[in-house]
């Protein structure tokens, strides 16, 4: 069972290795689940999955593999695997006490998993409703959408949530990184961007140097150090209004995720590109302007930069003096962008747009030229590529 577990989870892209194969079975070996069903659940999700995003699938997997706990007549062949106390587990942890006597009183759970056995052995069709048969709708111990106090769930969905057990839950199912993007996705792809470091006052105890220095000296001396923060400075644009406007949401998710993910955190907004100034505040984007001189002078060259737009335009928005639509540049957008890409080695654009439409959009194509093809489509897959470019 527990191959073909391992089996299964590599089949749907769960990446586990022999590795941890090995050392969730010598877990159960020094019976660290201590045979219960639930315990073995978290263990084998330690054990095996790295990565939060596919906990969805993890969990998928799981109950499909050990269903045998409440389809037995689909795990048969495999039920010589379970151990029986991981079966009676299941009786102490999900029924009442007052179902648990009215068990007692119909010959106690050994009777119950007996009688089991024997039907699934007698039924060789499906049944509906009735009070004997594994069916749907009656109040048989066994099926599923029916009621009776001790009853284990073959298949289907519980109506009276009175199953022994239930691996249908699946509280993970937005970690899944097939999914769309969404704040927590963006949340958990930018992470892998972080680096930390000890920097500023040192205010928090630091035990291991504390040791050491006394051990070294023969006193106590105490040790302090600064705290461990996230070292990464983000400087970010976002193209706002116009064509964009369909991607508002999107950004905002974006936008949420940055702020909560890192300390050292700037961002502006512009229209359609990089001209002579940006703003902070779309509400007064005439009256309060800050000059792009001013931002390129202000943050350093260690501030990775993120550019968030769908690049969609008129070429001559890039490439001419006068070029954007809303007042007169004296210089052109391309020729902004590259001071500002001479001074932040570390930039990328992600872009809103499907990637198999960028080629019928020259500006794109301009654009992404500009940054030596690092350009990236707004999707969970596009972020961690960014993201693999800004940390190399």
């Amino acid at each position: 069972m527990f191959t073909s577990f391992f089996r299964a989870l590599k089949d749907r892209d769960v990446p586990v290795s022999l590795r941890e194969y090995l050392t969730l079975l010598e877990a159960m070996k020094q019976d660290l689940a201590d045979m219960r069903v639930e315990n073995f659940y978290y263990l084998s999700r330690a054990a095996l999955v790295k990565d939060e995003r596919h906990l969805d699938r993890f969990d998928a997997v799981f109950g499909e593999t050990f269903k045998g706990i409440e389809s037995l007549a689909e795990m048969a062949p495999e039920t010589a695997e379970l151990p029986e106390d991981w079966l009676r587990a299941l009786n102490e942890k999900y029924l009442t006490d007052e179902e648990k006597a009215q068990i007692e009183k119909l010959g106690g759970w050994d009777e119950l998993m007996k009688t089991l056995e024997e039907r699934l052995k007698e039924q060789e069709s499906r049944h509906e409703g009735g009070n004997k048969w594994i069916g749907t709708g009656g109040t048989s111990p066994f099926g599923n959408s029916g009621y009776h106090p001790e009853g284990v769930r073959i298949g289907g969905q519980s109506r009276n949530k009175r199953a022994v057990k239930v691996w249908e839950k699946r509280q993970f199912k937005n970690l899944d990184d097939q999914k769309e993007l969404g704040t927590r996705n963006i949340k958990i792809a930018l992470r892998k961007l972080r680096r930390f470091a000890r920097e500023g006052a040192a205010d928090e105890f630091d035990l291991s140097g504390t040791i050491d220095s006394t051990a070294r000296h023969g006193y106590l001396d105490v040790k302090m150090r600064p705290e461990r923060r996230n070292a990464v400075k983000l400087l970010v644009f976002f193209d706002i209004g116009g064509s964009m406007d369909p991607y508002v949401e999107l950004c905002e998710e974006l936008f949420s995720a940055v702020r909560s993910e890192f300390k050292h955190l700037e961002y502006f907004y512009f229209h359609n590109f990089l001209y002579d100034f940006v703003w902070k505040d779309n509400n007064r984007r005439w009256s309060d302007k800050t000059p792009t001189w001013e931002v390129l002078h202000t943050y350093g060259s260690d501030y990775m930069v993120l550019f968030v737009g769908d690049a969609s335009m008129s070429p001559y928005e890039i490439t001419m003096p006068g070029g954007s639509v809303e007042y007169y540049n004296k210089e052109a957008g391309a020729i902004w962008m590259r001071r500002l890409l001479q001074i932040y080695e570390k930039a990328v654009w992600l872009n809103p747009v499907r990637e198999d439409r960028w080629k019928w959009t020259p500006s794109i194509d301009l654009t992404e030229q500009l940054f030596d093809g690092r350009m990236f489509p707004l999707t969970l897959e596009g972020l961690e590529k960014a993201i693999r470019e800004l940390k190399r």
